[in-house]
């Protein structure tokens, strides 16, 4: 008896190491879709904001751009089969006829909707009206669905007629005051939350689709004018030997090379500013020997254990980079790099589902984040880092999600408008 459990541990144990990469990949990008599909809001289908209630959030809070990251899921789950092209297509479209049932401000969605009602959930006490950011979020998954579900059907024709509603009816240059764009406006407190959209960050795509809009699009010089004038947009500076364009030093927290290129095609994208590729490859590489290096020493830090973006930590929610480094390592920040470091993201995949599958692997793949140096593992799951890791997966794989957001006439007019290059 003993031999045999020893023998059944030991192929438990090295279960992994006999998979290809391929099926490792399958197999971490299909459980983490299901934090979209099984775990999604019963009644409308939206992405809840996270798996657990800590710091206040409760089941019904349901996020927009994590929506729309999860909408971009199960265009992949769809082509993959997880699930089948019509159940895809009958959940976008359950989510978009909520969607437009729900409030809106000036077109923009909230950060938060109640799952059931639709009603909106303060983010902060003056942050309870539209959110341009999340909003773009969503409108990239939404656009990203209409180029994919582009049969004749019923079902899908629905689908495209309403997502291209939601998307026209956004009003991009209502949020322009004083020829600044701004991230919030509140019917209850206008522009009290007053975070105008400066600076290099996540935020690249909602300039990029509002400039798009057919219906309500912004002067592209804004983007000249605001967003690349702001503080931290130029850096110029080399770390670890690597370039670095744009951005905070060492590059911030990994989801800027994510949030923004789910659907924009970072591949030979130029400005006059920078090459996005160039950008986001050296930030992740950055990212990556930093915690080679580990300058502060935290436990297990290494090739193999290394990502620093925005999780879960210990003390609550934080951003994580080389310049806030608390010890805590976020599988999103590696995993959804993986077009950009597919050496250094395969060693961490095959490490977290390998050597630390009993304690970071969950129901939907891996936890958020874990802490060896403070000995802790996150019991959560979020919705802006599931989605990252399934779409930017399959865009290493086959480009896929990048193809399709590519794909629409409005993104490469405004891209032309905004001095881009991309082919």
């Amino acid at each position: 008896m003993t031999r045999i459990l020893l023998a059944l541990l030991l192929s438990t144990s090295l279960f992994a190491q006999d998979l290809s990469d391929e099926v490792v990949l399958e197999k971490v990008q299909k459980a983490t879709f299901q934090y979209f599909w099984e775990f999604g809001h019963p009644v409308s289908g939206l992405a809840r904001e996270r798996s657990n209630q800590a710091f206040g959030y409760g089941d019904e809070t349901c996020t927009t751009g994590g929506t729309g990251m999860g909408i971009m899921a199960m265009i992949v789950a769809s082509e993959r089969n997880w699930v089948s092209r019509k159940e895809a297509a009958e959940r976008i479209l359950k989510i978009s006829r909520f969607l437009e049932k729900s409030p809106r401000y000036k077109g923009a969605f909230p950060h938060w909707i109640h799952g059931e009602t639709g009603a909106t959930l303060p983010f902060s006490p003056k942050d309870d009206g539209g959110d341009l950011v999340e909003t773009a979020f969503l409108i990239q998954g939404l656009l990203t669905a209409r180029a994919y579900f582009d049969q004749n059907t019923i079902i899908e024709t629905e689908l495209r007629e309403i997502i291209t509603r939601i998307w026209e009816e956004v009003d991009w240059n209502a949020y322009v005051k004083d020829q600044v764009l701004y991230w919030h406006w509140s019917p209850n407190h206008e522009w009290a939350m007053n975070f105008a959209l400066r600076g290099y960050n996540e935020t690249l795509i909602t300039y990029i689709l509002a400039s798009a809009s057919p219906t309500h699009p912004i002067d592209p010089n804004l983007y000249h004018e605001v967003y690349a004038k702001g503080d931290h947009f130029y850096n110029g500076k080399t770390f670890y030997d690597l370039s670095l364009p744009l951005g905070f030093d060492y590059g911030g927290p990994l989801f800027f090379t994510h949030y923004s290129f789910l659907g924009l095609d970072p591949r030979n994208l130029k400005d006059r500013y920078a090459d996005y590729w160039e950008q986001n490859v050296n930030h992740a590489l950055i990212n990556y020997r930093y915690c080679v290096e580990n300058p502060k020493g935290f436990k297990n830090y290494g090739p193999k254990c290394w990502g620093l973006t925005a999780s879960d930590s210990p003390k609550g929610y934080d951003a994580h980079s080389p310049t806030n480094d608390i010890g805590v390592i976020t599988p999103t920040a590696a995993l959804s790099s993986f077009p950009y470091t597919p050496k250094e993201s395969m060693e961490a995949l095959r490490y977290f589902y390998e050597v630390r599958h009993k304690d970071l692997w969950g129901p939907y793949g891996f936890y958020d984040a874990f802490s060896d140096e403070q000995n802790w593992v996150a019991s959560s799951y979020l919705a802006i880092d599931q989605g990252p890791i399934v779409v930017m997966i399959e865009n290493y794989r086959t480009g896929l999600i990048w193809k399709l957001f590519m794909q629409n006439p409005e993104i490469q007019i405004a891209l032309k408008k905004l001095g881009f290059t991309w082919k």
